[in-house]
């Protein structure tokens, strides 16, 4: 939250969300994330988010990380692929809760299938 403005609003509550989920989990695996890692990739997400308005978090890295500026991710959850993908979420929920501007999330479905991760859309405050 920065001021009176919130940065990720529940799309069914309308509400906003100020906390990071899971953040024992977060700060444990980001403690085996170099810092110059770390901000390499907050700014590629950045980047990738700047390019649209509308992003699902698991469709973002691809399904091979090594290489990218996601790999040190893996490497910090022991190469857990479900830990990697758990932290790769917390890591891009806390990129748009510093963000400023305003961004709504739910869960969806795909041809009648759950999405695994969140999607995000950029809006106005809906507030």
């Amino acid at each position: 939250m920065k001021g009176d403005i919130f940065m990720i609003i529940s799309i069914d509550t309308k509400k906003p969300r100020t906390k990071l989920p899971y953040s024992d989990d977060f700060t444990k695996w980001k403690k085996n994330l170099l810092d110059d890692d770390y901000t390499a990739i907050v700014n590629e997400l950045n980047s990738v988010f700047d390019s649209g308005k509308v992003h699902t978090a698991g469709w973002i890295p691809g399904h091979n990380w090594i290489g990218t500026v996601y790999e040190p991710i893996f490497k910090a959850c022991n190469k857990n692929q479900v830990r990697a993908a758990l932290f790769f979420g917390l890591i891009v929920y806390k990129v748009f809760m510093d963000r400023d501007d305003t961004w709504a999330c739910d869960r969806f479905q795909l041809d009648g299938k759950e999405i695994k991760s969140l999607t995000y859309f950029k809006v106005n405050n809906i507030l």
